[in-house]
């Protein structure tokens, strides 16, 4: 019987190069960027995009256990399998046909999305749009217009390259990755190539314009953050953009949401005497959470005393029977030339705002562990780049964000997330002490961010830099990547504290 019906989504990961190129011994789609492998980032991408169904993976002989552990532990249910890839590009995506070909019904058909495994910041948009392109057109790539002017050389002996021609740059595209397909366009092209004794090709889009030339080939804009792990300083770049992308925080649909996910829960607050974590606190009581609300001036408690913080956890404990939630807001912010600051300001700042979030941290492991919680630390939008007279503040804030990174990828196996709140600059008593009064409006509310702080707790997101504006980003997130957010945001955080 003909088959009828949409046809299925597979996104076909090519993981089958080699880290030789950025010096490695293992596959470079192995390496570690932002506490996760190459390639886990890469599958987390497609296992969110809604209009893609399933996974497969062609990874490097010898590895593909390797990958199988990944899929495992981080729940990637969308890959179904997991199979070597050839020794080539090419052999690599006719075994990836082969088997996407089995166990099809007749006439069916199969949307195909070819994708490097080493493109780790790929965006969902441009699935999306390589998936709607696929319903008018059999072939589909990516590409973005080339900044640099292309040049044609000649080698010439021992005297070496010269210039033959240089082609008009307007027309020009740099080509990224995935190249989408209908499966039996894909599939055909490949047959009759099979034929020519002198095939060989580095892309699946150029196998389809040189041997079925009368199928167009659509063009999708891609990303210039969609770039390619592929030498040491690109290593580099992507593991940078990662630690600067921010993420929104999922919102649950109602009232009544908090309330069932919070009731019962245990949150122990420092820094809860009074601006973002006492509104934190005050909000998830209305909840129905038990917390205890710790601060100097309400408790007495210090957060850079590591007593008084195993004091305050171990009788949040004893007294609830669990810790769900362990959230630090406190911090301190002092102005000044480094030059002209004494030592006691410089021990302070690095008491409360490095090494207190540490100790709270290390202390916080055992309760966490226990429930599966969550560690919330708050940061500054100055860590992507320090402000001059705010060096110690800066410095430590920055300290902030690698420590959470650091101990989401440590305590992953235990079942524990780590995140960080970037709030732009807010209206709290530590602000007004530092600056003044400033300007109606100009603020966000520490309401807002507190708002925010529970969305994050209650989500199940880990390691993420979560960025609070009162231009709200979850509009960004629903049209953009987290990369377009991290350069938008990067700008905008010049010109706060």
């Amino acid at each position: 019987m003909p088959y009828e019906g949409k046809p299925r989504t597979t996104a076909v990961v090519l993981a089958g190069g080699t880290g030789q190129r950025v010096g490695l011994a293992i596959p470079k789609q192995l390496l570690k960027i932002a506490g996760k492998a190459v390639i886990e980032h890469t599958l987390s991408i497609f296992q969110q995009a809604d209009s893609v169904d399933d996974v497969i993976v062609l990874m490097a002989p010898g590895y593909v256990s390797d990958v199988e552990k990944i899929v495992a532990k981080a729940g990637l249910t969308k890959v179904t399998r997991i199979i070597e890839g050839g020794a080539t590009r090419n052999e690599t995506t006719e075994r990836a046909i082969a088997a996407l070909g089995e166990g099809l019904a007749e006439g069916e058909d199969r949307n195909v999305l070819f994708h490097d495994a080493v493109r780790p910041l790929l965006s969902q948009r441009v699935i999306k749009d390589c998936v709607d392109a696929l319903d008018r057109y059999q072939a589909v790539d990516v590409a973005i217009p080339s900044a640099d002017t292309i040049i044609v050389t000649r080698t010439h002996g021992e005297d070496g390259e010269f210039i033959t021609d240089v082609p008009d740059r307007s027309r020009l595209r740099r080509g990224q990755t995935p190249q989408a397909f209908k499966l039996s366009t894909i599939r055909r092209a490949y047959e009759i190539a099979a034929g020519d004794p002198n095939f060989q090709a580095t892309d699946d889009c150029s196998v389809v314009l040189k041997y079925l030339p009368d199928v167009p080939i659509h063009v999708v804009a891609g990303d210039e953050y969609n770039m390619k792990v592929t030498q040491p300083v690109d290593v580099f770049i992507a593991d940078k953009l990662f630690q600067l992308a921010s993420t929104a925080a999922p919102r649950q649909a109602d009232e009544a949401g908090y309330r069932e996910l919070l009731a019962g829960k245990t949150l122990v607050v420092f820094g809860g005497s009074y601006g973002i974590g006492s509104d934190i606190a005050e909000l998830a009581e209305t909840y129905g959470a038990k917390v205890y609300a710790l601060g100097r001036s309400t408790t007495g408690t210090h957060v850079e005393n590591p007593e008084h913080v195993d004091d305050a956890l171990s009788k949040a404990y004893a007294e609830s029977g669990r810790i769900d939630y362990v959230i630090n807001t406190a911090g301190v912010l002092r102005i000044g030339k480094l030059a002209e600051t004494d030592n006691a300001t410089i021990q302070e700042a690095l008491n409360v705002n490095y090494l207190a979030p540490v100790q709270i941290a290390r202390a916080s492991y055992k309760y966490l562990a226990e429930t599966k919680g969550q560690l919330l630390l708050y940061t500054s939008s100055s860590y992507t780049r320090g402000r001059a007279e705010y060096s110690l503040y800066s410095s430590t804030k920055a300290a902030m964000v690698n420590l959470t990174q650091a101990l989401a990828d440590e305590w992953a196996s235990d079942g524990i997330r780590v995140n960080c709140v970037n709030p732009e600059r807010t209206a709290t008593p530590m602000r007004t002490k530092a600056f003044g009064q400033e300007p109606s409006g100009s603020l966000l509310s520490s309401e807002a961010v507190a708002r925010t702080s529970l969305d994050v707790l209650l989500s199940e997101m880990t390691g993420h830099v979560i960025d609070v504006r009162q231009q709200d980003p979850t509009r960004e997130a629903s049209e953009a990547s987290g990369f377009e957010q991290a350069l938008a945001s990067v700008l905008d955080r010049q010109e706060d504290v």
